[in-house]
C-alpha cells in the first residue's frame, strides 16, 4: 500500500473514521482555520475507560502512520485520562468523561450557539 500526502480536510477524515471505528463517544469537531496557528481543525471525543482512551489513541497514530506516513505526536498515553494528538493540522483530545466534563475544552473554542448544538 502506498503512502498518500495528507491535506489537513483528509486527515480529518481520517481521525473521524478512526474514531467512529473504535467507538469513541460524543466527537465534536471544531474549525480552527482563521482562529488559531496550532492547527486546522480539532477533533474532541471521549473513551468509556482509561483503558479505551488510550486504545483509542494508539489505533489513531498507528493508522495516520500506516496510511498518510503522519508521525504523530502524544501526549497523555500511559495515564489514559487525557491524550493529546497532534497531527500537524488536526489535533485530537481523547479524555474521559469526568476529565472532559471539568476541562470543558468545547466552550473555549466554539460559539455559545455551537456549543449549545454540541451538549
Amino acid at each position: 500500500m502506498s503512502v498518500q500526502t495528507p491535506n489537513a480536510d483528509s486527515t480529518l477524515a481520517a481521525v473521524l473514521k478512526s474514531l467512529d471505528d473504535d467507538k469513541a463517544e460524543d466527537v465534536v469537531q471544531i474549525d480552527l482555520r482563521g482562529r488559531s496557528e496550532m492547527g486546522d481543525h480539532m477533533v474532541i471525543a471521549s473513551g468509556r475507560s482509561s483503558r479505551q482512551v488510550s486504545s483509542i489513541a494508539e489505533k489513531l497514530t498507528e493508522r495516520l502512520k500506516r496510511d498518510f506516513g503522519i508521525l504523530s505526536k502524544v501526549e497523555g498515553k500511559a495515564a489514559g485520562d487525557w491524550v493529546l494528538i497532534d497531527t500537524g493540522d488536526v489535533i485530537v483530545h481523547v479524555f474521559r468523561p469526568e476529565v472532559r466534563e471539568f476541562y470543558q475544552l468545547e466552550k473555549m473554542w466554539l460559539s455559545p450557539d455551537e456549543a449549545a448544538k454540541a451538549d
